[in-house]
């Protein structure tokens, strides 16, 4: 009896035992599946030891986007990927001649890096030609439907996505605050380059909104060179414009710094798409915030590179626009702006 019941004792203790052990294995697996599902991207770098590879096509040189692939990387930095730890940045610059873009986009895909980020509209067109496969996201194209870049921005379908920021539709805006702050405005010089569709689809939104405003528009196509450019506001006083604006691209962002010095050399009025314009010592400037995209575009890659699709991610849109004046600039050229102008800036520079 004694016999049997210690038998069924440590039959007992031995399932107890088992039970234990299997819970253990259980528990295991339950917090292993847990690291590979919180810890995402970054717990298989770092078991894996990848290097995940980022390209980045612009058509513009590195001095002149120096401010916004910063931003870049700064926002990259704050979601965990690091330049030399866990990514590597591929950059590629065109110095302002699109028709290297092709090579330097089939370039990047012979790298097969993991995703490419484009600026702007051009680059982005041969990005797409270049890969159907490679995720691309792209900043700052102003009108990426009506560019054929994606289906439509709340399905953008295919390997694209990225921000627009509505630069066709603010140009006409720009125009409306150019004669607002130039008392008899009669002509208006835009410095223009060839830019295929993107350019056409400014062009659609600036030449109704001239007529509209009573102004002429001396479209001026300008070569981004030193000589080119002092040839540009040659020109410009020529056709006796009474204010100059650019076409809103990368390439113009780049040579800002030379374009500010011209317009105050040739003392002609300007507005210009970009605060960093302004920075640089431009008269006013109205647009988007483009810090603030380039940001933005790094949270796009890093839910790209954690496993997301771009043809399930949305287009955004630009959300945060500013105008801005520099009274000292005015001064520099003997403009005085309108108080209501001055009423309707976030910003002046005094």
């Amino acid at each position: 009896m004694h016999e049997k019941t210690r038998m069924r004792s440590s039959s007992l203790q031995s399932d107890n035992r088992k039970s234990k052990i299997q819970n253990r294995k259980l528990v295991g697996i339950f917090a292993i599946a847990l690291t590979f599902i919180f810890g995402g991207v970054e717990a298989r770098a770092q078991q894996t030891g990848k290097i995940f590879r980022i390209g980045f096509l612009d058509p513009s040189n590195a001095s002149g986007m120096a401010v916004l692939v910063d931003a870049f990387r700064q926002e990259l930095s704050k979601l965990g990927w690091i330049e030399g730890k866990n990514i590597a940045i591929e950059y590629r610059f065109a110095d302002g001649k699109n028709d290297r873009l092709p090579e330097l986009a089939a370039e990047l895909v012979r790298l097969k890096v993991d995703l490419i980020t484009v600026t702007g509209g051009p680059p982005t067109l041969t990005a797409k030609k270049a890969t159907t496969t490679i995720p691309i996201v792209m900043v700052t194209p102003g009108d990426p439907v009506g560019a054929g870049l994606v289906a439509s921005l709340a399905r953008p379908g295919g390997n694209v996505t990225g921000l627009s920021s509505l630069n066709p539709e603010l140009n006409g805006k720009r125009l409306e605050i150019l004669k607002d702050a130039v008392p008899k405005l009669a002509r208006v010089g835009l410095l223009r380059t060839p830019l295929g569709v993107t350019g056409d689809l400014q062009l659609k939104e600036l030449r109704p909104a001239a007529v509209a405003l009573k102004l002429r528009l001396e479209e001026i196509e300008t070569q981004l060179d030193a000589k080119g450019l002092e040839s540009t506001f040659q020109a410009a006083k020529q056709k006796q414009v009474g204010a100059i604006m650019t076409f809103a691209t990368r390439t113009f962002f780049a040579e800002r710094k030379r374009i500010v010095e011209l317009a105050v050399k040739y003392r002609l009025p300007a507005i210009y798409p970009q605060k960093e314009f302004v920075d640089e010592g431009g008269l006013m400037s109205y647009g988007v915030d483009y810090d603030d995209l380039f940001r933005r575009a790094a949270v796009y890659v890093d839910k790209i590179l954690k496993g997301a699709k771009p043809a399930g991610l949305p287009v955004q849109q630009a959300t945060k626009f500013e105008f801005i004046v520099n009274l000292i600039a005015a001064k520099q050229i003997g403009l005085t702006i309108p108080p209501d102008v001055l009423a309707r800036a976030n910003k002046v520079i005094k």
